[in-house]
This record gives C-alpha cells, sequence and structure tokens, in this order.
C-alpha cells in the first residue's frame, strides 16, 4: 500500500489530540504529522555534519545550542536534596508566566546506580508509593528506587523548582502525557508482589503525576485498568481516551495493548476507574500473525483485532501469558509510543535479534497498523555504525513534520530526525560515552519531547544523568528534499 503525504493539521485540533511518548502536551499553533515515512537506511544531511563539541558533551549541527537544564547530584531548590539517577521518559508542559514544568521518570530498579542516588532518598514520605522494598544489605533483587522528579525553568530557562514528585515505584520507564496535561509514569515491571523483598504493595502499573499541583501527588494511585506488566509507554486517543501501552518483555515476547475504562473523564484521576484490557492480534491476507519481526517492506498494513485480556491484574499469570500465540501478536523491545494524527504510533527497538528497528502506526478508525519507518541490522565495530541509525527506542512529533526519535544504539547513541519524505537526518549524538564510557557502556539518549512552543527540544543521557535543552533551526528538516 503506498503511502500518502498528510495533511497538516491545525489550531486547537493540536493541542487537543497530540499526545506524545515524551510529551508534547500542547503544541505549536501549527503542527504537521508525520507525513510520509519510509526506510531510513539511507541518512542525509538536512541540518549537516554533527560538530565534536568541544565540552565533550552532546555533539549537535552548526547553528544548534545546547543548555544543560540539570544533572543527577544537583542539589534541588527547596528541600536540599539531590536530584536522583537515570533519567528516562519525559513531558514538558507551559506553566505561568512563560515558564516550562517538565516530569521525568527516573528507571531506578536494584541496586544503587552510578551515582548512588535512588528516588526514595530524595522524596517527602506523601510522595513514596511502596516504601518496604528496598535495597537491604545489597540483597533485594526488587528495590523500589525509581519514581519522577518534577522541575520548573522560569521564561529565561532558569530552575526555580524542583522535587520528587513519585517515589517508592521501580523503574519507570517511559510513559506518556496526556491530553489534559498530566503524566503517566510507567513502571517496566511485574513484580514484586505484596510480601515479595519487603514489598508491601504490588508493582508493575501505571501512575499519574500532575505537573502543577503537589497535593495531586500525594499517596500515589496505581491505575490497575491499565494492567500490570513491563510497561514501556501509555498514550491516550483524546477522541475516545482509549489507553495504548507497550510492554518490553521477554520469555515471550511483549505485546500491544488497548484499555478502555468504564467512565474516563479527561482530567486529572480520569483513569482510576474499572476497564478492560485488550492485546492486539494481527492479520496479512487473513492469515494472522505470531510476531511483527519478518515485516521489513515499509507501508505494509496488517489488520488488527483487539483480544481480551481474562486478569488484567495478573493475580497468577502474566498478562502475556494468559492468551495464545495465535490469539496475539507478539514483538520483542516494544518500546516508546506517540499519539499524533489520529493514529498510535509505537517503536519495535529490535526484532528476533536482528536489530532491525521498526516505528508502527495504529489506526484507530480503521483497525489497520502499518509499518512507518525501518533499520535495517548495523553491525558493532570500527566506528562506522555511530552515523546509521539503528535501534529506535524514544518517539516524539515534530512541530514541523516528521517524527523524532532516540537510539539505545550498539554504537553511539544519536537523536534521528525523520522527515516527511523518509529521510533520516543525524540531529545529535552523546559524546561524553564516545570519548570515556561509563561502566554501563554508552549511555542511550532518552526522554525527547518539545517545548509546547516548538522551539526547544529537551532530552537526556540516561546514567549519569544529564538533562539537555536543544535550540535551533528545527524547520530545516521539513524543507529537505
Amino acid at each position: 500500500m503506498a503511502l500518502t503525504r498528510r495533511s497538516v493539521l491545525k489550531g486547537s485540533a493540536i493541542s487537543a489530540g497530540l499526545v506524545a511518548f515524551s510529551g508534547i502536551a500542547q503544541a505549536p499553533a501549527a503542527m504537521a504529522a508525520p507525513g510520509k515515512i519510509a526506510s531510513g537506511t539511507g541518512t542525509v544531511n538536512a541540518f549537516g555534519d554533527l560538530i565534536t563539541d568541544p565540552n565533550g558533551l552532546l555533539d549537535l549541527p552548526r547553528g544548534f545550542s545546547y543548555k544543560v537544564v540539570s544533572k543527577v547530584g544537583d542539589i534541588m531548590p527547596g528541600d536540599g536534596r539531590r536530584l536522583p539517577d537515570r533519567f528516562d521518559g519525559a513531558a514538558v508542559f507551559a506553566g505561568a508566566d512563560k515558564s516550562l514544568v517538565m516530569v521525568r521518570n527516573h528507571e531506578q530498579y536494584d541496586a544503587p546506580t552510578t551515582a548512588g542516588i535512588a528516588a526514595q532518598d530524595s522524596a517527602d514520605p506523601e510522595f513514596v508509593y511502596d516504601a518496604g522494598a528496598r535495597l537491604v544489605n545489597g540483597t533485594s533483587i526488587y528495590a523500589a528506587n525509581g519514581g519522577t522528579s518534577t522541575v520548573t525553568l522560569d521564561k529565561q530557562g532558569a530552575t526555580v523548582d524542583e522535587y520528587v514528585s513519585l517515589a517508592g515505584t521501580y523503574s519507570n520507564c517511559a510513559g506518556g502525557a496526556t491530553p489534559w496535561h498530566t503524566w503517566l509514569s510507567c513502571e517496566e515491571t511485574e513484580s514484586p508482589k505484596i510480601g515479595q523483598n519487603g514489598a508491601t504493595k504490588a508493582h508493575g502499573y501505571v501512575f499519574e503525576v500532575d505537573p502543577f499541583d503537589k497535593d495531586n501527588n500525594k499517596n500515589p494511585f496505581p491505575l490497575k485498568a491499565l494492567g500490570r506488566f513491563p510497561h514501556e509507554a501509555a498514550v491516550v486517543d483524546p477522541r475516545t481516551l482509549e489507553v495504548y501501552l507497550t510492554e518490553d518483555a521477554s520469555g515471550p515476547f511483549g505485546l500491544f495493548y488497548k484499555a478502555i475504562l468504564v467512565s474516563p473523564k479527561a482530567q486529572y484521576g480520569g483513569l482510576r476507574g474499572d476497564g478492560d484490557l485488550y492485546a492486539m492480534n494481527c492479520f496479512l491476507n487473513g492469515t494472522q500473525q505470531p510476531t511483527l519481526h519478518p515485516f521489513s517492506k515499509v507501508g505494509t498494513v496488517l489488520d488488527v483485532e483487539w483480544v481480551k485480556i481474562p486478569d488484567p491484574d495478573a493475580t497468577t499469570t502474566s498478562t502475556r501469558k494468559q492468551l495464545a500465540n495465535d490469539q496475539v501478536t507478539r514483538s520483542q523491545k516494544i518500546e516508546g509510543a506517540w499519539f499524533g494524527n489520529g493514529k498510535a504510533h509505537f517503536v519495535v527497538s529490535f526484532a528476533d535479534g536482528f536489530h532491525e528497528g521498526q516505528v508502527w502506526a495504529y489506526d484507530p478508525m480503521t483497525s489497520t497498523l502499518e509499518l512507518e519507518v525501518y533499520y535495517p541490522t548495523v553491525v558493532a565495530g570500527g566506528g562506522a555504525e555511530d552515523s546509521v541509525p539503528d535501534r529506535p527506542d524514544g518517539i516524539t512529533g515534530s512541530p514541523f513534520g516528521g517524527l523524532i526519535i532516540s537510539e539505545d544504539s550498539n554504537g553511539g547513541q544519536n537523536v534521528l530526525a525523520v522527515a516527511e519524505d523518509g529521510s533520516t537526518s543525524l540531529l545529535a549524538r552523546n559524546r561524553r560515552d564516545i570519548i570515556k564510557p561509563t561502566a554501563e557502556g554508552i549511555s542511550e539518549i532518552t526522554g525527547v519531547t518539545f517545548s509546547p512552543d516548538g522551539k526547544t527540544l529537551f532530552f537526556a543521557f540516561q546514567e549519569p544523568g544529564i538533562t539537555f535543552a536543544v535550540s535551533g533551526p528545527f524547520a530545516q528538516i521539513k524543507h529537505y528534499k
């Protein structure tokens, strides 16, 4: 099926309708839809070559610049505590007096990180979900060290407030912004259950974080209708308030889910009610597809049906194990998601061990799934692979058309811009870890998200954590031919 250029979405349709894994909560007055997307095999230089950063942090094209917003260990204003590590999914919202408010995940889990700062160590007790599951004498395997932090930047970009807004959760990886401008933070786990390793509560849920009202973040509440499984991302269809969720899991591989709540409301707390959870099952020419792995032809369209999960809370059996392989379509490492142009876009970081990257788009109106972007295998070794896109992970829509994708790569870690014509350009690269890799290797880039006015792109190095604000002529990608 040939792809056609999609129209530019305007005004209120965007501000009501775009929800990103990385958190476009309020979009620019006019924001282009992804348009025609194709294989990223041939990398182009729509922005020009990346220039080596003399400070050894972030390589950018000429005309672009960055500012460090915050880094792990920074003293947070107001309480004197230190900022936790392992930055991940994020969202940026418009605050009062031209300020920006960012909510950022901390993918903390079993043990202290390089910097040794867990969210629980920096949180007020009322923001802690489970104070029991902690690392004890280095023996606990399910330490609830994760959570979120919220940072407010004034109109000059200076930090005026920062605090831990959720703690006592496990491995908060990705998530997504809601149409009512809150953040859904996802636990990438299905353990521990109550009583395991000191846990006083079960884990593997999605939590809603309010960027503007701290009191709403006290006594964290799990959104059980969204299931208990190793979540990656969660995005909301603003028309129906149905929630689409990705799962990064193995033994067996994960699923793409849809949650339908009984009486959802477009407001904070509006997803706390009961509902049903469904898993995606795909067909090609009437033949059921047990996996997304084989597909590499951009424009491939699969028909979709939704199969109900019997026990969304996974009381005895993992959600992905409750249905047979001929009832669902699985894939390895289903990662970031973004809702735009009426579709739920999601990333498969790599497939079946061969590291092919895919971006798919599910259309609720036609119940079809279309392959939009494909990156073939890149073999690490020798350095050339640093400039070849592979292993997409995070995703958001660009205000100027196309997509912005962050890598979790075998080589250098890049931020990619995918234009409406399908061409891929390098937008940024982690220079710090190329110079001197950390003990964990080269840190992935996480939390790609634009400011509401589209002028600034935010993202982070995961560990040791650094959050960047990048400005420059982003619109060049739209005009590339």
